[in-house]
């Protein structure tokens, strides 16, 4: 469920990851090694808070196609 403040949308990190296709278990790790910049916006609890600009760098992480090393 996406909250609104001061006029701007956030998404929690479960929903953010639903809508760029992708788990969480899977951002995490990316964030983790350093593959996906961290959100700038968390709450008081410290809970990330995805933009609408963050939610299309993780659409556009999810979706990015490589090489495979073994071709």
């Amino acid at each position: 469920m996406s909250v609104r403040l001061n006029g701007e949308t956030y998404y929690w990190t479960a929903e953010a990851c639903r809508i760029a296709g992708t788990s969480k278990s899977t951002f995490l790790r990316w964030v983790k090694e350093g593959f996906f910049t961290d959100v700038k916006h968390i709450d008081r609890r410290g809970w990330r808070l995805f933009t609408n600009d963050d939610l299309d760098r993780l659409k556009t992480e999810v979706n990015k196609i490589q090489k495979s090393p073994i071709a």
